[in-house]
């Protein structure tokens, strides 16, 4: 053997960095070899591992999955490593790593190829911590973690989790380094397993010694016991958890999704059962391991999870009922069925679910869950595709389009498919009233028909109920009977969050929020973790101006969702609001909203206004406007005018006018089509004030209060009467600028601007656009007094 092989295989301490692609073998192989490029790519960006590199003190070694790291240089080098990694995968959020560091003995070895390789404690160790952690962990072995903590800058960012069985019983001392901006702060789900199950044998040995206690103490503590077993769960409650996808075609992934909300939907309109919504439970994994919890979190006794696998016309079906406080397996079965017969797998599910929990039946809901919605199976099949863009978790222009696509192609398919025309209608009517989809009235007629051809259909289908009072809701403004098709909906679907949540949406813009609070919590309680409902309710906060319950509402939801983009925007909006430009400015700082996010994009634009610095932000908005994406709509007109209210802050005027220019003359082009549309009717307004047409710009603001006036709609009312506010501000019409800023702080609103948080005093004093009013003393007294925390009107 040469000398330089003996010199290989000499035994070192290396300090070693172990990273693993979670969820590798499930990926197609164009998806893996996609992977291992992309995490080529990221680990060759770090310095760290540049540095170690150049000197030569570097070895990598390829793991099928991922890669071994071995740093001859410091202990600190691997750490540094991940953490440069892991704010690396910010950009990358499709790639999902988890990261083990331990350092340890390291022996290069030579394989059959006559390559080298490397073994050793070392290399073992660090494998067995990282297989601890799930996707975002950077997990220390606690010889490392004791090696850091001598220095002040990582001490901080380290968080024992006691020990954690690997490899033929043994337990390695775990250590996860996080802060805000990389790593899981998450205990890893292999922790939570071992210790729900330490927890198990506790509590079965307190159990024991409770009960001798009782045999001591008598009546009195077998009382307190009743009374507190009364908070549990109720026995007849239920969460169907995300159906995983077996199929070899992974584009099948609606299927699975369809097939569980079908599922999920019978069994929702059984009275006697307690039902969670689906937007709740599509957060959680397929097959989880910490099912206690979860039911705990959803507020359950009992769990369904389930497998779906379709191959051409063939469907198989896998189930099981599991009693979520001990794990146990209550009913199993798999259904192999065709196609067209997929529904007679939906409803025998529903009905065994029904007998093992031994849940009360009526004839109708019998009925109900037998019912077989179309013969047609290609209309089944685009009707599934068309509910999974609806069940996706954000309400955008792209889901809404995906969503309305499908089943308009499924109720082509088949024209007396009720369901399918149902939730056509809801769809259409929400993009009409979110705007998501363009507001026009032929979308508002396609509404209105695809809810009555659903009513004429089936006329006491729940779904058809549903969907004619949200057009009466959404596209009407006819509260009063929408309300009425909602309490006959109930009857139908005795356990969708989705009645409450739309009458909460409802009274707030009958302005009765304290009713509307009520609807929420109604809500909250079918569906307590549907991060869109949760979103709405600290809106509704927002526009009261309670912001520290709306902050602990989006908390919530980053509780669900952690780091989700637009409710950092939302909380960065209340900063804003608050006049906190510094926190504001935190929040935002870190994020990249997609060009199709022209929300976040806004709110980003307006701390720059805010700031008196737009300098930064104008590129950006040109970039994106470069290449405007026509599925946005309006909008690209919209982000036109912030570029000319940037630029004009920033003291370039004439490309200002020029902006504002191209902006009227693109929003004008869609006034045509959705002339009742009071945003781009704002917009116009500020726009014309702008270019200098001060009598267009007044007239525009006066006809968005005659379409949507504040008596008709206490939400979105105030926005025209802000538009006017400014409008007036800007035409020398102090008094008229003074009365509406007077009545804007006096109610719960919404504002026109980025993400629709109310004016207060704080923004009076920041924004531009109030600058006409400085020398006026009652412009000064209402800077001076600070907004209630709870206006009503």
């Amino acid at each position: 053997m040469s000398a330089e092989v003996k010199k290989e295989i000499q035994l070192e301490i290396g300090h070693v960095l172990f990273i693993d692609i979670v969820g590798y073998s499930k990926r197609s192989i164009d998806d893996q070899h996609a992977a291992i490029e992309g995490l080529n790519r990221v680990v060759r960006a770090s310095e760290q591992f540049q540095r170690a590199e150049v000197a030569g003190r570097l070895l990598k070694i390829p793991t099928g999955d991922g890669m071994a790291l071995v740093f001859y240089t410091n202990p600190e080098a691997p750490v540094q490593c991940a953490v440069e990694i892991s704010r690396l995968l910010k950009e990358h959020p499709w790639l999902r790593l988890r990261m083990g560091i331990h350092s340890g003995p390291v022996s290069g070895v030579i394989d059959v190829n006559e390559r080298t390789n490397l073994a050793g404690a070392g290399i073992n160790m660090a494998q067995r911590v990282m297989d601890c952690g799930d996707a975002g962990h950077i997990l220390l072995s606690k010889r490392v973690a004791e090696d850091l903590g001598a220095y002040e800058k990582w001490r901080t960012l380290l968080h024992d989790l006691g020990t954690c069985e690997v490899k033929h019983g043994a337990r390695v001392a775990l250590v996860s380094l996080y802060s805000d901006q990389f790593g899981n702060a998450k205990l890893p789900l292999k922790l939570a397993a071992q210790k729900r199950r330490t927890r198990m044998r506790w509590a079965a040995m307190t159990i024991a010694l409770l009960a001798l206690v009782a045999i001591v103490g008598g009546i009195a503590i077998f009382s307190r016991n009743r009374a507190q077993s009364t908070l549990a769960a109720p026995e007849k409650s239920i969460a169907v958890l995300p159906f995983e996808n077996l199929s070899e075609d992974k584009a099948n992934a609606y299927f699975a999704e369809g097939i569980q909300d079908e599922i999920l939907t019978r069994l929702s309109k059984i009275a006697d059962l307690k039902v969670i919504s689906r937007t709740s439970t599509q957060h959680y994994k397929s097959a989880p391991t910490n099912l206690p919890e979860i039911a705990k979190q959803l507020g359950v006794a009992h769990i369904l999870e389930g497998s779906v696998q379709k191959v051409g016309d063939a469907v198989r079906v896998n189930v099981q009922l599991i009693r979520a406080a001990n794990d146990s397996h209550l009913w199993a079965d798999t259904f192999d069925r065709k196609l067209i017969d997929v529904f007679f797998v939906e409803s025998e599910v529903a009905k065994a679910i029904a007998e093992k929990l031994r849940v009360h039946l009526t004839g109708q809901e019998e009925q109900v869950i037998a019912a077989k919605p179309t013969e047609n199976v290609e209309a089944y099949d685009a009707y599934l595709r068309g509910l999974a863009y609806n069940l996706k978790t954000a309400t955008t222009p792209a889901n809404s389009l995906g969503a309305q696509k499908y089943l308009r192609e499924a109720v082509r398919l088949d024209p007396k498919f009720a369901v399918a025309w149902a939730l056509l209608s809801y769809v259409d009517a929400r993009g009409y009233l979110q705007l998501t989809l363009q507001p026009t009235t032929a979308l508002r007629e396609e509404a209105r028909q695809a809810a009555e051809t659903a009513l004429t259909l089936q006329p006491n289908l729940g779904e058809a109920l549903m969907a004619m009072g949200y057009y009466r809701y959404a596209c009407l403004k006819d509260y009063d009977t929408a309300v009425r098709y909602f309490e006959q909906a109930r009857q139908s679907l005795p356990n969708s969050s989705r009645i409450p949540e739309s009458l909460a949406y409802l009274e707030r813009r009958r302005n009765q929020w304290d009713r509307s609070e009520s609807y929420f919590n109604e809500a909250e309680r079918l569906d307590p973790r549907n991060v869109s409902l949760l979103t709405q309710h600290a809106q509704s906060y927002i526009c009261l101006r309670r912001f520290p319950e709306a902050l602990r509402k989006l908390d919530q939801v980053l509780d669900i969702v952690p780091d989700d983009l637009d409710t950092l925007v939302q909380k960065a909006s209340i900063a804003q609001a608050e006049g906190d430009l510094p926190q504001a400015a935190m929040l935002l700082a870190l994020l990249h909203p997609a060009a199709n996010n022209p929300g976040a994009l806004e709110t980003q634009v307006y701390q720059a206004i805010l700031e008196r610095h737009p300098e930064q932000i104008i590129p950006r908005l040109k970039q994106v406007l470069a290449k405007p994406d026509p599925a946005l709509g309006y909008y690209n007109g919209e982000l036109r005018f912030w570029l000319g209210w940037a630029q004009e802050v920033g003291g370039d005027h004439a490309a200002a006018q020029e902006a504002w220019r191209q902006a009227r003359s693109e929003l004008e082009s869609f006034l045509k089509e959705q002339p009742e549309n009071f945003v781009v009717i704002g917009d116009l307004a500020l726009i014309r004030l702008g270019l200098g047409d001060k009598p267009a710009a007044l007239t525009l603001a006066e006809s968005a209060q005659r379409i949507i006036p504040l008596e008709k709609d206490a939400l979105h009312g105030p926005i025209p009467l802000e538009i006017l506010a400014r409008v007036a501000a800007g035409t020398g019409e102090r008094d008229r600028a003074m009365a509406a800023l007077q009545k804007l702080l006096s109610i719960p609103a919404s504002g026109p601007l980025a993400s629709n948080a109310p004016l207060t005093s704080a923004l009076l004093r920041l924004d531009p656009m109030f600058d006409p009013l400085r020398t006026d003393p009652r412009f000064d007294k209402l800077v001076a007094s600070p907004a209630s925390n709870s206006a009503r009107q």
